[in-house]
């Protein structure tokens, strides 16, 4: 790491600004990090009541499998060979009001034996859904700022996935659910705003899974989060937290370096924002570098909704049941006014020690819904309201959740509820969205541009530069904006690259 007298400012330290971090000190660049929530991790995140830790992000992360490229891609910005990784033999339960379940097995094989055991007449769409996992096990993600060259060798190695790419990539998991004679069947494949999402990321998880590449690490984001801020620090990296940036600075078109709330101004060479896209392009930057294709953007793709989730500690050992669970309701659970949902997904954390005492669990249940504004004023105009609210939603979901395990409202130690008026306080996510843009059949999955149009010095990271969110976004966006720096100024990309994978027959 040899400096190269170059200066990055990044605003926002989630996984995106923390990567990007990492990467650029590598690179040789002075880095800091300004965050305005009290720690790092931004969505990412856990929180501690009383003795249980509650779970607010990772189902999974992609890339632990040690063979994948992803993982090496990781080793680079932590020591992810220090994280134990846990595996379900089930990855889900689907159960309706009548005790009627359907078992989804990680393994691909299993899988297909179960659901052909338990809907004979779907014989077909099954065997063409496992087909479709088993075809994409080792399919490489896109990896936006490549040079031409790795890039042309990406293109090769995804020749042969086309043409399961184009077919799974055309229809929402909704429609392919519609498919299927068996109503549980139908279930996993979603309902409401979460069956809008492409069937292929589906059928990609479906994949990952099976694949042992996209396990749960233990200890939850915190494993993740504070070894990659740890590293960012011991390379002697600066990071700010409790910091709120509201301005980018920008001097003859290219942004020098940002505003802090309490006046301070901060100057850089280069400003990385892996903070809320549109936050970002129409506040901090005042909208001056808005061209019609980033209007048309924010006009009319679709992101993730906004969630409530419910997180219970409870005293008792629950051990016995799959750690996802959801529930199709015969009667739909009214959230807010215009969201009714008909189905219920909760997680049973008795796969993490980090999170209970020995003999107890914390569960979690995620309600999504777009009515942001109903709860962000009910909140700042109505406190009692706001409450009675909270309270009325977690009672609905411990009685779903009873029907589902065993009584257990009389061993809650612990109720938490969260909404999307606390995502908006604690990320500045616009309309709360919990990962940024849906990767629906409409948007796909290619990388969106991470630079305006006539704005030096800049760059964007992060989920609302990469449909689908989540953890691996942020890495791999972190790679295109540090290679982005390093291009422009010079500077040898001094990151490891990862072993490619042989070419393999879909």
């Amino acid at each position: 790491m040899t400096p190269n007298g170059r200066k990055v400012i990044i605003i926002g330290a989630g996984i995106a600004g923390l990567c990007a971090g990492v990467l650029a000190r590598k690179c040789g660049y002075e880095v800091d990090i300004v965050e305005q929530h009290e720690r790092p991790g931004g969505l990412a995140t856990s929180w501690r009541r009383g003795d249980y830790t509650f779970e607010g992000c990772l189902h999974w992360l992609l890339g632990s499998n040690s063979d994948d490229p992803m993982y090496e891609q990781w080793h680079e910005v932590f020591d992810i060979d220090r994280v134990g990784f846990f595996y379900p033999e089930k990855w889900m339960t689907i159960v309706n009001e009548r005790g009627d379940h359907l078992d989804i097995y990680s393994d691909v094989d299993q899988m297909e034996g179960e659901l052909l055991r338990q809907s004979p007449q779907d014989e077909l769409e099954i065997r063409r859904l496992a087909a479709a996992a088993r075809g994409l096990r080792h399919c490489p993600l896109p990896q936006p700022g490549n040079s031409w060259i790795r890039d042309c060798a990406t293109r090769l190695r995804l020749l042969p996935y086309f043409p399961l790419l184009r077919k799974w990539g055309r229809v929402s998991a909704g429609e392919y659910g519609t498919r299927y004679h068996s109503p549980l069947l139908r279930a996993f494949f979603g309902d409401g705003e979460m069956s809008h999402l492409s069937a292929l990321a589906l059928v990609f998880s479906m994949a990952w899974v099976s694949n042992r590449n996209a396990g749960y690490p233990i200890g939850g984001s915190k494993a993740v989060i504070g070894r990659i801020a740890d590293r960012f620090v011991s390379m002697g990296g600066r990071l700010q937290l409790g910091e709120k940036v509201c301005k980018i600075l920008v001097e003859h078109n290219a942004a020098v370096g940002i505003q802090l709330e309490d006046g301070e101004r901060m100057l850089a060479d280069w400003v990385i924002s892996a903070a809320d896209g549109h936050a970002t392009i129409f506040d901090l930057l005042d909208g001056k570098y808005v061209d019609e294709a980033t209007r048309h953007l924010y006009r009319t793709l679709e992101p993730f909704p906004s969630w409530i989730q419910v997180s219970l500690g409870v005293a008792l050992d629950l051990s016995q049941y799959c750690g996802y669970i959801t529930r199709v309701l015969d009667h739909p659970l009214t959230v807010d006014p215009g969201t009714r949902l008909r189905q219920v997904s909760f997680r049973v954390f008795h796969f993490d020690p980090h999170f209970s005492p020995p003999g107890k669990t914390a569960l979690t249940c995620t309600l999504p819904t777009r009515n942001v504004e109903f709860w962000a004023a009910l909140q700042a105009q109505d406190p009692a309201r706001y409450k009675a609210e909270k309270n009325r939603i977690a009672d609905a979901v411990i009685a779903i959740i009873e029907r589902s395990t065993e009584p257990l409202r009389h061993a809650v130690e612990v109720v938490d509820v969260s909404t999307p008026a606390t995502v908006i306080r604690h990320t500045g996510n616009w309309k709360g969205s919990m990962e940024g843009w849906l990767p629906t059949p409409e948007t796909g999955f290619r990388p969106l541009a991470s630079t305006l149009a006539g704005l030096h010095g800049f760059v964007m990271a992060g989920q609302w530069v990469m449909p689908g969110g989540g953890l691996p976004s942020g890495l791999i966006t972190a790679r295109q904006a540090v290679r982005h720096l390093c291009r422009h100024d010079g500077v040898r990309f001094a990151v490891q690259e990862p072993t490619a994978l042989p070419m393999q027959t879909a």
